[in-house]
């Protein structure tokens, strides 16, 4: 058995911080009480909870798996809106993008849009880290 997730133990970004959701939806998800990203990562753990929330605010199951893979990458631990640009910077929109790529390119890209976006990259040990925890939470 596993431990309950990460994000129900510190504060969790508001949900109007993903990049990838019409605006429409957001007012809908908020209609039903959905404003966090831990939240929405709760009602949609299931393929059957995901269609039914797909189905409550008129969105598709891609959307709602899209929302989930940003979602979860905006809960990898120090990860804030800082951390949020760097990655949208280096064209990693959410966690199946990270664990698309091997730890050394992940690090590569992130240095590269660091570099572009004249800040200093996070640690090797945060960006390890990052990496690391996309691939546990791989299985959600």
């Amino acid at each position: 058995m596993r431990s309950r997730r990460s994000w129900h133990h510190r504060a969790v970004p508001p949900i109007n911080e993903l990049t990838r959701i019409e605006p429409v939806h957001l007012d809908r998800l908020d209609r039903q009480g959905i404003f966090t990203t831990g939240l929405l990562l709760e009602v949609s753990e299931t393929p059957t909870r995901r269609q039914t929330l797909a189905d409550q605010v008129d969105a598709t199951t891609n959307d709602v798996l899209m929302w989930r893979d940003e979602a979860l990458m905006l809960n990898l631990a120090s990860f804030g809106p800082a951390e949020h640009q760097l990655l949208i910077q280096a064209r990693i929109e959410g966690l199946r993008r990270i664990l698309a790529l091997d730890v050394d390119t992940f690090k590569a890209r992130l240095r590269a849009a660091a570099a572009e976006l004249k800040v200093d990259p996070p640690s090797d040990l945060t960006m390890e880290g990052w990496w690391d925890q996309a691939r546990t939470l791989e299985d959600e």
